[in-house]
């Protein structure tokens, strides 16, 4: 099915299956609400992943997982979504989960992004007119773990989300490693943004002009797979 075709869920479910091929075996991986929380249905064959919700567990599975221990009107993540367990899960204090993220301990974390400049800041915690609790763990996040992948929609009701200067609050500053939307695979490196993977579905062009930051392209571009 061509992205041009796909409606909002179905481009969210390609952006997820592009992220799974990031993680790697035994990753320690936190996943933000929303999009991401898709990542695990994704992973390939042979690739199991810890993955930890800030608010207490270690070793999350996509709800409905297989050998669900715990019945799962008691137990959901940190977007407050119902989630499983997989055997050999822990629970902890927040105190304790907390402290693995800001240990340095989870080796990734995806998340969404209202904004992604080409400096690599992140911008996802406000949103213009709307009453929000706060960032959450976000902060901590992009601070704390080893690589940050952003997955997202390239745009905005047609509007760039990834821009020059991030104009709303920034969650962290020089924080993001990878952008990943379903126009292609965007590396963020000293120099700059570097398209790296391009939909077939898109023309360079159109991902150029749906990209508000300066963007290079690799020389061995490569199609999203």
């Amino acid at each position: 099915m061509s992205a041009r075709t796909m409606d909002r869920d179905q481009l969210k479910a390609y952006v997820a299956a592009r992220v799974a091929k990031e993680l790697s075996d035994g990753d320690f991986v936190n996943l933000g609400i929303g999009l991401p929380t898709q990542v695990p249905d994704y992973l390939p064959t042979g690739v199991d992943v810890w993955l930890q919700s800030e608010n207490g567990i270690v070793g999350a599975t996509s709800a409905g997982h297989n050998g669900q221990l715990i019945d799962q009107a008691f137990l959901v993540n940190a977007g407050g979504r119902p989630t499983g367990i997989h055997k050999g899960a822990s629970f902890l204090d927040s105190a304790t989960s907390f402290a693995l993220i800001r240990g340095g301990h989870v080796d990734v974390t995806v998340l969404g992004a209202l904004q992604v400049d080409q400096e690599g800041n992140l911008a996802n915690w406000i949103i213009p007119g709307k009453a929000v609790p706060g960032m959450g763990g976000a902060m901590d996040l992009v601070v704390g773990a080893k690589r940050v992948i952003v997955a997202m929609e390239h745009t905005q009701k047609g509007v760039p989300k990834i821009l020059r200067r991030c104009t709303l609050p920034l969650t962290a500053v020089n924080c993001v490693d990878l952008i990943v939307t379903e126009m292609g695979v965007i590396e963020v490196t000293p120099d700059g943004l570097v398209l790296q993977e391009i939909n077939p579905d898109f023309t360079l062009k159109e991902v150029l002009d749906a990209t508000e930051a300066d963007l290079a392209v690799a020389e061995d571009l490569r199609s999203m797979a």
